[in-house]
Formats: C-alpha cells, structure tokens, sequence
C-alpha cells in the first residue's frame, strides 16, 4: 500500500474500529484509541515530505488501480506541489481536535471521535485524487460525518444548520457531477483528471463547465454570496467541528478552482476572472464590515473566514505567481489560525457556556496564560508580520497591485477591518476589569488545553517566520499552472 493509501485509510480504519467496539462506559478508551489513531494517520504523512522532489510540476507519490472497469474509472492517486501540504495539514488538525475534545464531549463519544477521524482519511482523499469520480465520491462523502458532527453534538438549532450545510453543498455539487459527465463523453470516455486538462473544448462549453464547478467550489469556500450556510453552522457546530470545518473543509473547495476550473477550462477561468475577483473583493470588504457587527464569537470568527477565504480566491483569479502562491499559503495558514481561534473559543465556552461577547470582560485577569495564546492567535487573525496569517495576505496583495493597483488596494482595506473586528472582540473580551462573576470564577488552562493551544501556536510562528517549505514545494506546480491557464484550449 502506497503512502497517500495509508494517509487516506489509516484513520479511516480506526474511525470504523471506534464505530464498532466504543461505548460511553469505555469512553476513556474510547479516547486514547482515538488519539493513537489521529497519531498514526499524522505520522504517515511525514515521509511524504522527505520522499517529495522539488522542481517538478509532475505527480508524485502516483498510485493506480483498476475501480470500474466498465466505466474506466481507477483508484488513482497522487499529490503535485498544489495539493501536498493538506495532506499533513489535514491529519494534523485531526490529531489537535481529538486532544481538544478531551473532555468537552461526555456522549456517543466513540461516534464523535469515529467521525472525525472518517472525515479525515475522506479530506485527504479530495486532495489526492487524480480521478474525476474518485474527487467526486470523497468530495461528497466528507458531508456525511460532518453532517453527523453538527447534528448529533452541535447546539440549540443543530438540525436547522446541520441540513442547511448539507443542502447547500449538495446542490452545488450535483451540478459538478453533471460536468464530470460531460467531459467523460467529450474525453472518448475518461474519468482521469490531467486528461481533462488537455481536452480542447469551445468557448461555450468552456462557459458552462467553469460556472458548474463554479457552483460546487464557491459554496464550499464558500464565497459571497453563497456564504450564508456558514456563520449558522459555526455557531451550532461543537468546537471540534467549527475547528475542522474552517481548518480544512473550505479548502475543498478552493482546491477544487485550481484542480478543476482554472486548468480545464482557461479560457473560461480568463474570461470571467473580473466576476471573481469582484465576488472575492466583495467577501474581503463588505463580510469583513459584518464581521465588525457580530455579537457572538463564533458568528465574528465565522464571518473573518469568509473574508479571509476571499484573499485565497482573489489571489488565484488574478494569475500571477504571487498571487496563487499566496493564495496557497494563505489557505494554509487560515488552517491553523482559525483553528486555533475556534478551538480558544472553545475553552471558554465549556467554562462559561456563552459565547456572547458581553458576557465576558477582563478574562486576562484569570486566565493570564490563555490570554497569550488568544492574543498571539487574534494578532495572526490580523495579519501581523511575523505570523502566519500575514504571509499570504501580503503575497496575494503584491500579486493584486503587480495586476492592477486599485485592486491592491482594495484587498488591503481588509487588514485594516481585520484588524478592527479581531483586536474589538479581544478588548472586549479579555482587557478591562473583570466583567461579571462568570469571569471572576474562571480557572486557567490545564495540561492538555495548554499542550493543543502551544502546538498550534508553534505552528503560527514557524509558518510566519520561515515560510520557504511552504513555497519551495508549490513554486514550479503554480508556475506550470499558470503556463497552462494562459494558452487557449479552443477548438
């Protein structure tokens, strides 16, 4: 078995094993399998890094089988510079949630676990498939155990989020298959990807195809304005699903865009690139100010994902370097920023069970250590140098200026509104005096909080201090990318 096949089923295997012996009275055991499962599944990813070589656009890692023979359809497998990083991103912030999770879920808890280690090994199939319906089986197939995540441990409102999630994914999704169908005809009956890419087709066709994928990729981002799934499955999801969710889960669909519409259909992806960047610019600025209004904490981080995302899609739609480039990085980065600002949500929500910002203030007072971290986390949410959210923000905004300077300069206003909604929530919720009794009685973090907390912290500086690994291993993949976005596939 191949790396990406043991990435992919390691956690996956463990996931069912937990479905299948876990009860609430062993939930102890329950745990500890869970996490030597996530260790497992991250621990076979890091040879991937070793074993990949730079300077090459090609696939690697490739592995293929037959699937359908009757379809032509393989388990075919591999990762290029575009696609590598979220395979170990993916299984790290599997391994940060089941630690993070710990002890804030008490029910059903070889399920919860289970479900985030299947939804794991199904995420890092997205991102390895080089088979059209491979993509598209584990594409869906991550809905399943997130829809589970919202549904059974989520909030008040669970089952409204939870179906709302679903719905809005799906639609958009069964318009993809429908291109999916289309190019296999037109490709004489081949589901493989990288022949898509070659497939000469007309204008029209090229249209339809792009505003299809168009249709499943921008709602996973999930763009403006098909955003509004977004905040109300945040604020019902449990931590470990909001975590994963904003961690990864939108990735899917940023990923799909470079994958999918910008190679397979370039004159398209050219044509309409004003339309993106003009629904990215909107995402930057006008959720950014919606940010600024929110009154729950989930709500405000869930809107700053959406205007964070909108650098990722601006950065791959205005086809320079720097502008993909920073696309990437930013996606990757987001991973672990937001994550670590859900997960800092989190600890003080299974403390004081509101994530109201007026119910907190002066929480430095009695938390001192956990205010470091939530600090360094809100200043990466901003984009301070030296942090990992500021490198792919600054990338995407030289690539905008280098393609046009006004909208540089509209992507920049967004650092100025994150900055106003990230350090507005932490003022009002961890500087002042002690706000209410709630916050008087509040304990610091333990061990475990301290550990998930420090690791993701660690994680934030090395990427904003030293992000060459990062760029070395997407450089000559985006470089071939753009050289294949610029010519015509005209027929």
């Amino acid at each position: 078995m191949g790396l990406l096949s043991l990435a992919i089923w390691t956690p996956i295997a463990f996931g069912v094993l937990l479905l299948a012996i876990g009860r609430d009275e062993h939930a102890r055991a329950v745990r500890w399998l869970a996490l030597v499962g996530a260790l497992i599944g991250f621990l076979v990813t890091l040879p991937l890094y070793d074993g990949f070589k730079l300077g090459t656009a090609a696939m690697q890692f490739v592995e293929k089988a037959d699937w359908i023979e009757r379809f032509n359809v393989h388990y075919h497998l591999g990762v290029d510079g575009i696609s590598f990083w979220f395979v170990p991103l993916t299984a790290f912030i599997t391994v940060i949630v089941v630690i993070a999770s710990w002890e804030s879920i008490t029910e059903r808890v070889n399920q919860y676990m289970g479900a985030f280690l299947i939804l794991s090994g199904l995420m890092i199939g997205v991102f390895s498939a080089l088979d059209g319906i491979l993509f598209y089986v584990f594409f869906e197939a991550t809905l399943i155990p997130m829809y589970l995540i919202i549904g059974i441990w989520g909030g008040p409102n669970k089952i409204y989020a939870a179906f709302k999630f679903f719905l809005y994914t799906l639609l958009g999704s069964l318009m993809m298959l429908i291109a999916l169908i289309y190019l296999y005809n037109q490709s004489g009956g081949s589901f493989d990807i990288a022949t898509w890419h070659q497939l000469p087709l007309s204008g029209r066709a090229q249209t339809l195809l792009f505003f299809a994928f168009f249709a499943a990729f921008a709602v996973k981002v999930p763009m403006w304005p098909v955003h509004t799934w977004l905040p109300d499955v945040h604020v019902e999801a449990p931590t470990g699903g909001s975590a994963v969710l904003a961690a990864i889960m939108l990735k899917l669909g940023a990923y799909g865009f470079l994958r999918f519409s910008l190679p397979i259909a370039p004159d398209a992806a050219r044509q309409w690139a004003w339309l993106m960047i003009a629904l990215s610019l909107i995402a930057v600025i006008y959720v950014g100010l919606v940010a600024m209004v929110q009154k729950d904490m989930k709500k405000l981080v869930a809107y700053s994902s959406v205007a964070h995302m909108g650098f990722v899609t601006l950065g791959f739609f205005i086809f320079n370097d720097l502008g993909v480039s920073g696309g990437l990085v930013q996606m990757i980065a987001h991973g672990f920023v937001s994550g670590a600002m859900f997960l800092s949500i989190g600890v003080l929500y299974d403390r004081v069970h509101s994530r109201e910002i007026a119910a907190y203030g002066g929480v430095v007072n009695t938390m001192p250590n956990f205010t470091a971290f939530a600090l360094l986390f809100a200043m990466a949410n901003c984009g301070l140098p030296g942090t990992a959210g500021f490198v792919g923000e600054w990338m995407v905004i030289l690539g905008a200026v280098k393609a046009n300077f006004w909208i540089g300069l509209a992507a920049a206003t967004a650092l100025i509104f994150g900055a106003a909604y990230t350090l507005w929530m932490f003022k009002r919720v961890y500087l002042g005096p002690v706000g209410n009794d709630n916050v008087k009685g509040l304990t610091d973090i333990d061990s475990r909080e301290f550990l998930v907390l420090a690791v993701l912290g660690i994680a934030v500086l090395a990427m904003g201090l030293y992000p060459r690994p990062f760029t070395d291993v997407m450089d000559t993949s985006v470089a071939e990318l753009l050289k294949h976005v610029a010519l015509t596939k005209l027929n």
